[in-house]
């Protein structure tokens, strides 16, 4: 269906930044197609201990978080960051390992995934693909007029790929463009949590 279709209500995008090693970046972000507004952002970090523990101790969590997250946000989708090619062999088997239980969550939750490669989400939000991490920061705090700079900049990262996923989306609709299409609900206007970095 090629037609554009208007947005009613607010359209809930759950951004999700994985990481190989390090904290796996979080946030929800919400749009009327005019207006962008945080919502709620974080980082699961899991501790050395767990992880020494069991093999799949940060795959569990990351899948449970991102379970709990759908639960409490209702998202209408979910944006995650794909996986960068140039990294070497390990690194990326262990980021396709955690993109493998966060699209699970996805799965089992019912919520449409969307994939967007690291160049495309710096390039949508600071306008170019080259932006280090302190320029991404700056750009989606000004992006969704918040108050303090997010921390950490894994959660930057996780609410610069709902940002992506949000002028994406945008624009399909705008132009008519084919793809997969997710109507927003009517929601009712919310109040925006703060930050929350998760230590297991």
């Amino acid at each position: 269906m090629s037609q554009v279709l208007k947005t009613i209500g607010w359209l809930r995008v759950l951004g999700i930044d994985p990481a190989a090693a390090g904290p796996t970046g979080y946030g929800i972000v919400e749009s009327d197609g005019r207006h962008c507004r945080m919502l709620h952002y974080g980082a699961l970090k899991v501790a050395a201990k767990r992880q020494k523990e069991c093999a799949g101790a940060a795959l569990q969590d990351v899948h449970t978080r991102v379970c709990n997250l759908i639960s409490e946000f209702s998202p209408d989708a979910l944006a995650v960051e794909s996986v960068f090619t140039a990294l070497n062999m390990r690194t990326a088997l262990k980021l396709a390992e955690v993109r493998g239980v966060i699209l699970l969550a996805a799965a089992q939750c019912n919520v449409m995934v969307y994939s967007y490669a690291p160049r495309e989400v710096k390039a949508s939000v600071a306008g170019h693909g080259h932006a280090d991490k302190r320029q991404m920061q700056m750009m989606v705090r000004a992006l969704l007029s918040m108050n303090e700079t997010p921390e950490p900049s894994d959660a930057a990262d996780a609410l610069a790929v709902a940002l992506c996923h949000l002028q994406t989306e945008q624009a399909r609709r705008r132009f008519g463009l084919p793809g997969r299409i997710v109507l927003a609900k009517p929601r009712a206007r919310s109040a925006a949590a703060g930050p929350r970095t998760i230590l297991i």
